[in-house]
């Protein structure tokens, strides 16, 4: 029971927290991937992180999974992600499902206010 509460995928990896500001300068440098998992009107309203992919939670799985046919192209498993939500919780779970698919290092930023705090630039 409960078992989605518990972490995932490879022995020790689990979803870090990373500070807003340094995502945002990683990202600036080109090392982490950032993937917004929030709702299509929710992006519609506040827009997104400049540069960011837009992944809905609900269709993480079938996006982000190497072995779908509708993966990304733009996405590596082995290069690090960094996810954002509205507050952190949807991204969080994004993280264990990314986990799970094998991806390496999987990053939690929070909130696209965190992003914003931290000096990150928002594109509609």
């Amino acid at each position: 029971m409960f078992s989605f509460l518990r972490p995932s995928g490879p022995p020790g990896a689990r979803v870090q927290p990373i500070a807003a500001a340094e995502a945002v300068a990683r990202a600036k440098a080109g090392e982490i991937t950032v993937i917004d998992v929030r709702e299509r009107s929710e992006v519609a309203t506040s827009g997104k992180a400049r540069g960011a992919l837009h992944v809905p939670l609900a269709v993480l799985r079938m996006k982000c999974d190497p072995s779908s046919p509708e993966f990304l192209p733009g996405l590596d498993p082995a290069r690090p992600v960094a996810l954002y939500c509205a507050s952190g919780a949807r991204s969080q779970a994004a993280g264990q499902m990314l986990l799970q698919m094998g991806y390496g290092t999987v990053y939690n930023i929070g909130g696209l206010g965190h992003w914003v705090a931290g000096g990150g630039a928002v594109e509609r």
